[in-house]
């Protein structure tokens, strides 16, 4: 369905955030502002890749319970959930408006679900000694129900799952459920905690980086995994109240290309449909766009794919260009939200920031990535990138209200 050009305006009021970069909003901005990486060897789980630096929140999931104050039944709440709700709290803490609960709902996204939890008593299960409700604790709708229990959201509830644009494509969900007049508050973003099926899985492909991702650049040996989550509470005009406003929600799309199943087409083609809908859906031209939160996963075949993208839409006046997956890892599902907040508090703060580990421009394409942070920067519209496995593709573009 063609989206009408511009769109209704849908406004961001609440950021919520949990990863290496830190435990909140602001610690995350912090350690960006450091140029720190939080990648480090795996310390979650027994493994034999322990030599691979992984992105990993800092706390065990009994003190994401206290944190939380959940004190019964907390056997039932995966890491996964466990990490929705603290961004989630975060994100809607900050947005306080009253809205109708009927008009207000919930998109969240996962790859992994409960994994985690279930790598540590599968050998229970398979013996059946395990009650039924942990075995359910494995269902990818389990995050987005506890999260909206918490909350007491109960119309609008889903899960999306489509690899790594899972969070880009809940957010862009959301705001078609505004558009559409379904609601005027809704909360969207994505979870996943670290699993030893994903560290193994993505080892079998043989795109784990040992020394951290290097996105953009010639000698990037691959991508580095992380945990976390990310929220954003989007509100329409009806309901939005202007001291809460940190910005717009002025562009979206997402595109499938279907190339392969783990692979970005080598040319960019899904890329580069996807830049543009959001484009001609923002009203914009490209440029228009200040700064690039690019995907960046530091693959050989994502960083050429989406360089190539870049390069054909923006021809020979491309903006600044990062990824930031070099400080926190690849959060998978929750990568496009997480990446969509970082890319707000660029434009909020007048803020570039650099790719960690750069060294040697690409040979195949004609610019280079951000390598310093810049302050003072006048940002008015941030596009977001967000590619995933099955050419499942979407961008976001940011603006000052």
């Amino acid at each position: 369905m063609k989206e009408n050009n511009p769109i209704p305006a849908v406004y961001i009021t609440g950021i919520g955030m949990i990863s290496a970069l830190g435990n909140s909003v602001e610690e995350s901005l912090h350690t960006l502002r450091e140029q720190r990486s939080g990648l480090f060897p795996v310390t979650l789980f027994d493994t034999r890749l322990k030599h691979i630096l992984v992105g990993e929140v800092k706390c065990s999931d009994g003190e994401l319970l206290d944190r939380l104050g959940i004190q019964s039944d907390r056997d039932t709440y995966t890491r996964t959930a466990l990490l929705g709700l603290i961004a989630a709290r975060e994100a809607m803490q900050m947005s306080p408006s009253a809205v109708d609960k009927k008009r207000v709902g919930l998109v969240s996204s996962t790859t992994a679900g409960g994994m985690s939890f279930h790598e540590k008593i599968s050998k229970d299960v398979f013996a059946g000694t395990v009650d039924r409700k942990y075995v359910e604790l494995l269902d990818c709708a389990d995050a987005a129900q506890k999260i909206a229990r918490y909350f007491g959201i109960s119309n609008n509830v889903t899960t999306v799952s489509t690899a790594c644009s899972s969070s880009a494509n809940a957010i862009i969900v959301g705001a078609r459920m505004i558009k559409n007049g379904i609601a005027d508050k809704v909360l969207v973003g994505g979870t996943d905690a670290l699993t030893r099926f994903t560290l193994n899985g993505f080892n079998c492909l043989e795109i784990l980086s040992p020394a951290g991702c290097m996105p953009f650049d010639a000698k990037r040996k691959g991508i580095s995994l992380g945990e976390g989550a990310a929220y954003l509470v989007l509100e329409s005009a009806a309901v939005a109240q202007p001291e809460h406003i940190l910005c717009r929600l002025s562009g979206y799309a997402n595109t499938n290309e279907a190339y392969h199943t783990t692979a970005s087409s080598p040319d960019g083609e899904g890329a580069i449909l996807s830049i543009r809908k959001a484009l001609e859906t923002a009203g914009l031209q490209a440029a228009g766009i200040d700064y690039i939160n690019a995907h960046g996963t530091g693959t050989l075949i994502n960083d050429l794919s989406e360089g190539r993208a870049i390069e054909t839409v923006f021809g020979d006046h491309i903006p600044p260009v990062s990824s930031t997956k070099g400080y926190m890892g690849h959060t998978l599902a929750a990568a496009g939200a997480a990446e969509a907040i970082i890319s707000i508090l660029a434009m909020r703060h007048n803020l570039l920031f650099p790719n960690l580990r750069f060294t040697t421009r690409m040979p195949e394409l004609s610019f280079s990535p951000q390598t310093t942070p810049e302050e003072n920067v006048r940002i008015n519209n941030v596009l977001s990138n967000s590619f995933g496995f099955g050419g499942s593709n979407a961008s976001l573009i940011f603006s000052r209200q």
